[in-house]
């Protein structure tokens, strides 16, 4: 059952949301920038310790093999994607190692993840790393001042944890990445400061109001990172060669973004149902694409969707129908974020 409380936490105070479901590698080894520079579609070379960005591994032919998001410390890089796709990365990064200084572990076992989202995040990471259980510390001014996936690393309490400042769900946010057989000291010491849990179905919600696709299921293998929308994001317009990227600048270049659909959101009418993933879109008597998330939307009152639609339904504004309960329910097409941190502030207030 959808719990208000939760959701009120990371759109007003924050939420604790436990991501060790997610998988996660560590690169180490002097190379390992430089080879992963290659193979994906951001800037990898350019990173230094502290940094991070969101990336992509793509076919030859452009498609999506996964997507990821990067945090170089300086000791290690590490990967955190979709737990379904992790140990295939991983052997796909392995079958290109040759002679590189590279070496590639799936460490989502011994590394746990927990991710504190809302307005309050920084004020509860500074209460439980501002204290000298910390080393060093980080207060809830230096917290805020992370740009989006800029990481440190810190002791607490002998444990090793690295922050990684993350907007995945709309609001300041950060990932706390430490040994496995820490996560429950550390949820704790979370708590006490005054962080809610969260459950991953809440989260949810706040991923979708905020209009982020995630890989298998607003993106799959089959998808071209420019159908996504997640170009600017993901792909790096001035670096070297990576797989897939004469398809990507081809239609770029040539075809001027054009792509045969797109990832859009969809705000249906007060009391519709919820969409199911897979439901149809039409437009008039034609179908033009289908629904990949849905949730009924507390802030807004009503569903909304993300699915993919025919490029010359893509203009917001524009009206469709979405098939549920054997019928059509009409829907506008919507620009996302559904929901945008300004108008949290103004709800707040």
């Amino acid at each position: 059952m959808f719990s208000l409380p939760q959701y009120q936490a990371l759109r007003e105070g924050a939420g604790l949301v436990n991501r060790s479901n997610r998988g996660r590698l560590r690169l180490t080894g002097q190379d390992r920038r430089d080879y992963l520079q290659g193979l994906l579609t951001n800037d990898i070379a350019a990173l230094s310790a502290g940094s991070g960005c969101y990336a992509c591994l793509l076919t030859a032919q452009g498609r999506m093999l996964a997507d990821m998001y990067i945090v170089e410390t300086g000791e290690a890089i590490l990967m955190d994607l979709e737990a379904d796709v992790t140990a295939r990365v991983a052997a796909h990064f392995e079958q290109f190692v040759f002679s590189e200084d590279v070496e590639v572990a799936d460490a989502s076992g011994s590394l746990a993840e927990l991710g504190i989202f809302g307005p309050l995040a920084a004020d509860v990471l500074g209460r439980v790393f501002g204290t000298p259980d910390a080393a060093p510390a980080i207060s809830p001014t230096a917290a805020g001042a992370l740009g989006v996936l800029a990481s440190r690393t810190i002791s607490w309490r002998g444990a090793a944890v690295t922050v990684i400042s993350r907007d995945d769900l709309g609001e300041l946010g950060f990932d706390l990445v430490v040994a496995a057989e820490h996560a429950d000291l550390l949820a704790g010491a979370l708590r006490d400061a005054g962080a809610v849990d969260v459950d991953a179905s809440v989260a949810e919600v706040r991923r979708i109001e905020h209009g982020r696709p995630i890989f298998g299921k607003d993106m799959t293998e089959e998808t071209i990172p420019l159908e996504a929308g997640i170009e600017d994001r993901a792909i790096s317009l001035t670096k070297g060669c990576y797989v897939g990227q004469e398809i990507i600048i081809r239609v770029l270049h040539r075809g001027h973004g054009r792509v045969a659909r797109r990832l859009v959101g969809l705000t249906l009418e007060p009391g519709a149902a919820v969409p199911a993933h897979g439901a149809a879109i039409r437009g008039g008597d034609r179908e033009i694409g289908t629904v990949t998330s849905a949730a009924l939307s507390p802030a807004l009152g009503r569903p909304i969707a993300m699915g993919y639609v025919h490029r010359d339904f893509v203009e917001a504004g524009t009206a469709v129908g979405v098939l549920g309960n054997d019928r059509s329910m009409p829907a506008v097409v919507t620009k996302m974020p559904f929901i945008h941190a300004a108008a949290t502030s103004e709800h707040r207030g």
